[in-house]
């Protein structure tokens, strides 16, 4: 059975626009308490040698692939992984993976969508035919622990979710929820049982006084000392890359500790306090590309995260993601004649067709292609580069210490090392999700969540619509 998300929807951005502000909730400070890349006219992301990175930093040569594994279940929604993959976490504590499915659809489609499952980890495969992949089992079945929450942000749901079993919490599963289109006054974060048949969700919260678009994609846990010594024992790291540079040109990271000193949950409202990690500058403050993530395009899709270390003591902060890196990118649809041609919506009231450095396309670029109205464009609407790639993109911890003590900007970290993953990848949707995915060096929404195995050097890193409609997921070795 085939699902469509919807890309954008006017209605409910007129909502959106016309809603008014919630009164302020409680702000409570509760951490006090003891590359491969393609030609491009710009400075691309550009991998380094590993030979000349400090000995502290993962390398790209620390990266082994070792191979894939299908999820489980059929394809009837919403208990199915079918058009899901929006969240995943590790658990150290079982050696399984929580992972989320199918996602809710507005208006009634699929309104009780991205239940969670616990499913084992099956030794992975190294082949190229998807149907020889070996498939997990459910070590916990399908089961909704938001339901009753989030139900004003089922429009293109951005989820994060991480497993911590911290001393004075025991065993959660916290989250962070955004939409596509998110009204001010919608707080984000929260949390729930690990055991999915007795959540008993608790928030939900705000992280500070932070856009929306900046805290609510992606979610993992940062290594304990370094929470204490950088980040006043804020043990979790979340941000978001909200395509269209509306939440940062670039990824994001927040620090934050959901509990009080006695474990308990703050109020429902209430602001959490943060400690700024990464922050690029975003679109409502500037017109131009700056201050941003060295090579952003604003088709740029970062969907995961995970704070890296190794047993031979080295570290880094990792995004995964999907990489506009063509020499064009704009807001519309694809040309019928080419990746190389724009096919801009001329509705668009910004720059909607930029060069890789960040300059306006020339003038014949926003003549625009096909009329949507008349049925006439090849594609759904939305951001377009001429050449996208899935990334892992790699940050130097030392560096995001200096940012949380001020010493640097949060717009000046950048990577040290990107590495392409695409040879890895099987980028066989079902064609009739061609429109909203695009196809060859076109195709979008390569990557999802991402997860991390500490203690063993393992990470999980989900292939949406690989399967069908359903994710597979990747497993690469650190050392």
């Amino acid at each position: 059975m085939k699902h469509h998300i919807p890309f954008v929807c006017w209605l409910t951005l007129l909502l959106m626009l016309t809603a008014c502000r919630a009164p302020e909730p409680e702000t409570l400070d509760i951490a006090t308490d003891p590359p491969v890349t393609h030609p491009t006219t710009a400075p691309p992301l550009t991998p380094s040698s590993s030979d000349s990175l400090p000995s502290a930093l993962v390398t790209p040569n620390d990266f082994t692939y070792l191979g894939a594994f299908r999820l489980p279940g059929g394809d009837e929604p919403p208990q199915t992984f079918a058009y899901g993959g929006n969240a995943m976490t590790f658990n150290p504590d079982n050696g399984t993976l929580f992972v989320m499915g199918h996602d809710r659809v507005a208006y009634g489609g699929v309104p009780n969508g991205n239940q969670v499952a616990e499913i084992s980890i099956p030794t992975p495969l190294d082949t190229r035919a998807v149907d020889e992949l070996p498939v997990a089992a459910f070590a916990q079945g399908f089961h909704n622990p938001t339901a009753g929450y989030f139900t004003n942000l089922e429009e293109i749901p951005k989820v994060g979710l991480q497993y911590l079993n911290h001393p004075a919490t025991g065993p959660l599963l916290h989250i962070a929820w955004g939409n596509h289109l998110q009204a001010e006054g919608e707080p984000s974060h929260g949390w729930f049982n690990a055991t999915l048949d007795r959540p008993q969700f608790k928030g939900v919260w705000f992280i500070g006084q932070q856009d929306l678009y900046s805290v609510n994609g992606y979610l993992f846990d940062i290594p304990p000392d370094w929470a204490d010594t950088y980040a006043q024992g804020r043990y979790l790291a979340a941000g978001r890359m909200r395509d269209g540079g509306q939440g940062g040109m670039g990824p994001t990271l927040f620090a934050y500790r959901p509990w009080r000193a006695d474990g308990s949950p703050p109020p429902s409202g209430t602001r959490l306090e943060e400690t700024t990690l990464l922050l690029y500058e975003n679109v409502y403050n500037t017109e131009h590309i700056e201050r941003a993530l060295r090579g952003y395009q604003h088709p740029d899709e970062w969907e995961g995260g995970a704070w890296l270390t190794t047993a031979a003591g080295k570290a880094a902060v990792l995004f995964a993601g999907t990489k506009g890196t063509g020499a064009k990118y704009w807001y519309g649809f694809i040309h019928p004649d080419g990746p190389e041609f724009p096919c801009v919506d001329t509705h668009a009231d910004f720059t909607s067709c930029r060069l890789a450095d960040g300059a306006p396309c020339p003038p014949e670029d926003f003549a625009g292609c096909c009329d949507e109205d008349a049925g006439t464009c090849v594609s759904g609407r939305g951001w377009w580069s001429s050449r996208f790639d899935a990334q892992f993109i790699l940050y130097d911890p030392a560096q995001l210490a200096q940012v949380a003590a001020e010493q640097l900007e949060s717009w000046q970290p950048q990577p040290y090392a990107v590495l392409d993953l695409d040879e890895h990848l099987y980028l066989t949707p079902p064609e009739w999700d061609a429109e909203m995915l695009g196809w060859g060096d076109q195709r979008r929404y390569r990557i999802g969540d991402t997860a991390f195995d500490r203690a063993n050097g393992r990470l999980y890193v989900l292939e949406l619509y690989a399967d069908g409609g359903k994710p597979v997921v990747h497993i690469w070795r650190v050392e």
